[in-house]
C-alpha cells in the first residue's frame, strides 16, 4: 500500500484541523500557510474529504472549516479512506466478493488478505488525537 500525495496531504490537513479545534472555523489560507500546501491543492482535496462529512463548513468572512467530531474520535482510517478510496494492498480486493478469476485458487490472497486486516486494525487503533500527542504507537 502506497499513500497518494492527496492522501498525505488530507492527513496534514485534518491534524491541523485537529490542532486547532477549539478555535471554530479554521480557513483553508491559514492551514494552506501552517502545512505549506497550496490553497488551491487543499480545495481539491476538499471535495474528497467531503463526501464523507468528516468536517463541516462556513462560508463568508469568518468561514473555513472545523472537524465534524472531535479529534479523539476521528480515526486514521476514516481519512485515509475518505481521500485515497481503497487501502486494499492488492486490487483484486476492491471488490466484495472477490470477482478475480483466479481467487479460489490464489495462494497469495491469505498474505494480501491478513496484511489489510493488519493495515485496517493498526488504522483504526489511531485517532487524530493519537496523532496530535505523539500516541501513535
Amino acid at each position: 500500500m502506497k499513500i497518494s500525495t492527496r492522501g498525505r496531504y488530507s492527513f496534514r490537513m485534518m491534524i491541523d484541523l485537529a490542532q486547532h479545534y477549539d478555535e471554530g472555523f479554521i480557513s483553508l489560507k491559514d492551514i494552506s500557510a501552517r502545512q505549506n500546501i497550496s490553497k488551491k491543492y487543499l480545495e481539491q482535496i476538499i471535495s474528497f474529504l467531503n463526501r464523507s462529512r468528516l468536517f463541516h463548513s462556513n462560508k463568508g468572512h469568518m468561514g473555513g472549516y472545523k472537524l465534524a467530531k472531535h479529534p479523539s474520535e476521528m480515526t486514521v482510517r476514516e481519512i485515509l479512506e475518505s481521500a485515497e478510496g481503497s487501502l486494499t494492498p492488492v486490487s483484486c480486493m476492491d471488490n466484495v466478493p472477490n470477482q478475480c478469476e483466479n481467487c479460489e485458487g490464489c495462494i497469495t490472497l491469505p498474505v494480501y488478505e491478513g496484511l489489510y486486516d493488519a493495515i485496517l486494525h493498526y488504522l483504526n487503533s489511531v485517532t487524530l488525537q493519537d496523532v496530535i500527542t505523539g500516541r501513535t504507537v
